[in-house]
């Protein structure tokens, strides 16, 4: 699943990233998997404290329930652009807001569609928590409800 969710920001990373003068022709590869794990990261404390209903609810009607969870990805990113890269907090957060969004909507998607088993919902919860349980059949439950 994390394998997919880089090529999925790779995929997504032309403007943002890989044509940006901003960003600088060495750190592109750091900077795409920044962004996978910035996604991953937010997914995972949303899990850890609790909150596995609003990740269910991000899947399951993406445009209503992802704004938080979208703006927290975001921000996560522009801030290790602008720690790690010297990026400045500004076209960070562009560069950020311009990648971030397109990939969580193609995921969703994918997710939705079942083109990539990876993304479905209960996998990706599932490979988030480490498969230390089999949280599978709760996700469906919850994505039927």
């Amino acid at each position: 699943m994390f394998e997919k969710l880089f090529l999925l920001v790779k995929n997504n990373a032309g403007t943002a990233v890989i044509n940006n003068p901003v960003i600088a022709a060495k750190d592109r590869d750091a900077v795409i998997i920044e962004a996978s794990s910035s996604i991953i990261e937010v997914f995972k404390n949303q899990m850890e404290s609790g909150k596995i209903n609003d990740l269910v609810k991000f899947f399951k009607y993406s445009g209503v329930y992802s704004t938080a969870l979208i703006t927290s990805m975001v921000n996560r990113f522009a801030n290790k652009l602008n720690k790690f890269y010297g990026i400045e907090p500004e076209a960070a957060r562009n560069v950020s807001a311009m990648l971030i969004p397109p990939v969580l909507q193609q995921l969703v998607q994918q997710s939705k569609s079942g083109e990539e088993q990876e993304f479905a919902p209960d996998n990706m919860l599932s490979n988030l928590n480490g498969n230390r349980a089999d949280i599978s059949l709760l996700v469906k439950d919850m994505m039927a409800a």
